[in-house]
């Protein structure tokens, strides 16, 4: 992006330095255990906001660009999304609209597709919706600002590439608050509020999910790993979850989790009991905060569910108070290439630190 467009307000998502430092640190230390790359194609922030990052070392509030349609209902709403093109800009007015909605067009790099709102402009899903609302197979897709409630699951993302979802509240969701599947890649998730999820399903509820479960392969992926890499999660604020925080599916390579912050004060014993579950391989995962309140075991935990997976993840820099019998950071399997860095601060984990040597 030129300073000349950021000027006219094409695209300003500035985001925290958290960020910045976090995709700067995969590229260099995504590292397997004989010291190669993960994979051929290094990690990346999504190409189209590249140059929007900025080290400000504060969040900067996340604007609608100029030149948007402004919309008032549902029917509005699913209009304009049906036709929309690159570089529309659709503006959510304050109020419910109520039902579910998707976006199947694409932007680009140059133009995205953006959708805005504030915290008063609500998706409504009326409890019985499947998707409040489904990025399905879109590209460079910027969900900013508004609110989405009320139904089975709150934002999923099928075979999306590309986008930004930033500054959200999703809340009184019946399974997860925010999905990425279906080889959904290269994705931003940033500065999004997640809040009472569970409600139909316990074991469903997470707050952010990244992938699909083995298990769920053949219906998803064409009986493949899920391929769902290069994703960021940063700087999210998650509680209220029945299930983890954060669950990362064998399958996917090569993402962040950094600078969230993580609550058990949800979980249930059918739910969850880590913050943050990681079976992927490659992923970075730093700077988080955990605060305890629910039914957890260990902070952070790493599993092999499927053979080849829950590799060459490095845990670093998190602080992580537990309040309960396991460790701050488990590991499943050792010598499959996992880092736990003895810089992680563990408070209150009756087992100790992990059950790995930090280094």
């Amino acid at each position: 992006m030129t300073a000349g467009a950021m000027r006219q307000g094409r695209s300003l998502l500035l985001v925290t330095a958290t960020a910045a430092v976090a995709i700067a640190a995969v590229t260099a230390s995504c590292h397997g255990d004989d010291a190669k790359p993960i994979d051929s194609k290094a990690p990346t922030a999504p190409t189209a906001l590249a140059d929007g990052l900025a080290a400000t070392g504060q969040t900067q509030q996340v604007t609608c660009p100029q030149g948007a349609v402004t919309v008032h209902d549902g029917a509005d709403l699913t209009s304009a999304l049906a036709s929309a093109s690159p570089g529309s800009v659709i503006r959510m007015a304050d109020g419910t609209y109520a039902g579910g909605f998707v976006i199947t067009k694409a932007g680009t790099e140059a133009q995205p597709i953006w959708l805005c709102g504030s915290g008063n402009a609500v998706l409504d899903g009326g409890n019985d919706t499947d998707y409040i609302l489904h990025l399905d197979h879109a590209a460079f897709i910027r969900l900013v600002g508004f609110s989405v409630r009320n139904g089975k699951k709150g934002v999923m993302a099928d075979a999306t590439q590309h986008s930004v979802i930033a500054g959200l509240r999703v809340s009184a969701i019946g399974d997860e608050a925010i999905h990425l599947r279906d080889s959904s890649s290269d994705n931003l998730v940033i500065g999004n509020t997640v809040r009472d999820t569970g409600r139909r399903s316990e074991k469903f509820g997470e707050g952010i999910y990244v992938g699909s479960a083995d298990s769920n392969w053949c219906k998803i992926s064409h009986c493949g790993p899920d391929t769902s890499d290069r994703n960021f999660i940063i700087g999210n604020d998650i509680a209220g979850t029945t299930a983890e925080n954060i669950d990362i599916k064998e399958g996917t390579t090569g993402g962040v989790i950094s600078g969230n912050m993580l609550s058990s004060d949800g979980m249930t014993d059918g739910g969850g009991d880590s913050w943050i579950d990681l079976k992927g391989n490659g992923w970075i995962v730093e700077k988080n905060t955990g605060k305890p309140g629910g039914a957890i075991k260990d902070g952070i935990q790493e599993h092999v569910v499927k053979e080849g997976w829950g590799r060459r993840n490095i845990i670093r820099k998190n602080m992580l108070v537990v309040n309960a019998a396991g460790f701050g950071i488990y590991i499943h399997e050792k010598d499959i290439g996992n880092v736990v860095g003895c810089d992680n601060q563990v408070v209150g984990a009756a087992a100790g630190l992990s059950n790995v040597a930090c280094s």
